[in-house]
């Protein structure tokens, strides 16, 4: 995928704290992200899915938003 931005927000009620309670870390989702094997879109809100691997192995789902063209905001991810 094309973009150069990832906004990970730190704070309480953040997309990192989101994240975590799935128990995947911003360095995981981002890695999909960026070496996305598929794309598609979530069921559930109709936003962008990019499936991919960990280095570690693991498969995970992350939905996101376009903020602009080279900008994404992970939204939330999981294990498969």
């Amino acid at each position: 995928m094309p973009w150069l931005e990832v906004i990970w927000i730190y704070g309480p009620g953040g997309n990192v704290e989101h994240i975590a309670e799935n128990d995947v870390t911003p360095e995981e989702a981002e890695h999909v992200l960026r070496n996305a094997e598929s794309k598609d879109s979530s069921d559930s809100s109709r936003r962008p899915i990019a499936f991919g691997f960990t280095r570690t192995g693991r498969e995970l789902g992350v939905v996101f938003e376009w903020v602009d063209e080279i900008t994404v905001y992970p939204v939330t991810a999981f294990e498969l």
